[in-house]
């Protein structure tokens, strides 16, 4: 009885949402294009992980041909398997020697010192090497040694699953939920909550920790959008310095307060016209070149990030960074999806009625309509408003994108 009356909450709660009289149609066909583009990419991605599979079948095949062989590879065959397997333990590969001599590697060249039992390890798992000589330059840091300058930053193991992989799991993940839902019993409720967590994990190939939102470093997403306003520098950078005006072009903004000394605060809806809020501070603003913003603690969506303006020809370029760690993590962001209620989303609409407002003259969201004479502190002449004096202590930020 208690599941009937949560499924039909849910249907209710959801018809409401996609029938609603204001924004229903919006969102319909929001959910009809994202329908689209789901399928779409499904498509595409089952061609990567049918690649994904032949090409792993193929790797297979091949290494069980090399197990059977007798024969004992050529050095420079060899030395150059040891270099192919030393590129994923070491972040500088190309400062390390190898030579191979009778199936005996040498390894020299400077490398850190916390590398070396991770490359020792490495060489003597490649097939065919029967001894290693380490003549290594080990150092702590790498200081001003030109061969250990830069080099690649390395993901953690097992955060990021192959298409291959990420299909298994689904699919194995996907069973035991359904003989949980079969058998109902206690080991079958276990198996299931394993295989909702294969699941998940394989759908958003993102770790558990991630995924539950225990490691807070990670929690942190990242959007980046470009857009061509066709526009003096000058004129764009001023508009984004009045904050009060970023309500009457953005959908889901409801108010902005201007606090004083590059401090502003926001006020958003959010999936399901729940209000999220979040108080911005200004921390880097370089005049027709770039503004930089950051949340203050206690902020219910805590963002930052930085919007660069450049001349593109007689237009600006407008290139815009965002970083944000919604409530309830990766699957929170996830499940914004769903209703076009990301930042992603938001900054593809508000992006496109900005670039309507400083080159037409107007623009309009779901219940809203702005011309530029009636932004507060626009001027009157043919071109995008400007910021009087006055207000240029409150530096504006794309940071309403959040919901």
């Amino acid at each position: 009885m208690r599941a009937g009356i949560l499924i039909g909450a849910g249907l209710g709660a959801g018809l409401m949402y996609l029938l609603d009289p204001d924004r229903g149609r919006r969102r319909r066909v929001v959910l009809r294009d994202q329908a689209r583009s789901t399928a779409r990419r499904a498509g595409r991605r089952m061609n990567v992980v049918a690649r994904d599979f032949s090409h792993r079948a193929a790797g297979l095949a091949a290494e069980a041909r090399h197990a059977l062989e007798t024969e004992r590879p050529a050095d420079d065959v060899l030395a150059a398997r040891v270099r192919a397997a030393l590129g994923r333990v070491v972040s500088h590969p190309h400062a390390i020697r190898v030579t191979a001599a009778a199936g005996r590697v040498t390894l020299s060249g400077p490398i850190l010192a916390r590398e070396v039992p991770a490359l020792l390890a490495c060489a003597a798992a490649v097939r065919g090497v029967t001894g290693i000589e380490n003549r290594l330059t080990a150092h702590p840091q790498a200081g001003r040694l030109a061969d250990l300058q830069g080099g690649r930053v390395f993901r953690p193991a097992g955060v990021r699953w192959s298409p291959a992989t990420r299909m298994l799991a689904c699919g194995i993940g996907t069973g035991l939920m359904t003989n949980c839902l079969m058998r109902r019993t206690l080991g079958a409720a276990t198996l299931g909550t394993v295989g909702f967590g294969l699941f998940v994990r394989g759908l958003t190939n993102l770790d558990l920790g991630r995924m539950a939102g225990l490691d807070r470093g990670r929690r942190w997403l990242e959007v980046r959008k470009v857009v061509t306003v066709h526009a003096p520098v000058a004129d764009v950078y001023d508009f984004w310095t009045h904050v009060p005006n970023f309500p009457r072009f953005m959908a889901h903004l409801r108010a902005v307060r201007d606090l004083g000394g590059g401090r502003s605060h926001w006020v958003a809806a959010g999936p399901a016209g729940v209000a999220a809020s979040w108080t911005s501070t200004i921390t880097r603003a370089v005049p027709n070149e770039l503004i930089a913003w950051r949340t203050e603690p206690g902020s219910t969506i805590p963002n930052a990030g930085v919007v660069r303006f450049q001349p593109d020809g007689g237009g600006t370029r407008v290139d815009i960074r965002l970083a944000y760690r919604p409530p309830a993590g990766p699957l929170g962001h996830l499940a914004a999806r769903l209703f076009g209620a990301d930042p992603k989303s938001a900054l593809d609409d508000d992006l496109v009625r900005l670039k309507s407002l400083l080159e037409a003259g107007r623009a309009s969201a779901p219940g809203k309509r702005a011309t530029r004479d009636e932004l507060v502190g626009a001027a009157t002449h043919n071109g995008p408003p400007a910021v009087t004096p006055t207000n240029r202590g409150s530096r504006g930020q794309p940071a309403a994108r959040v919901r």
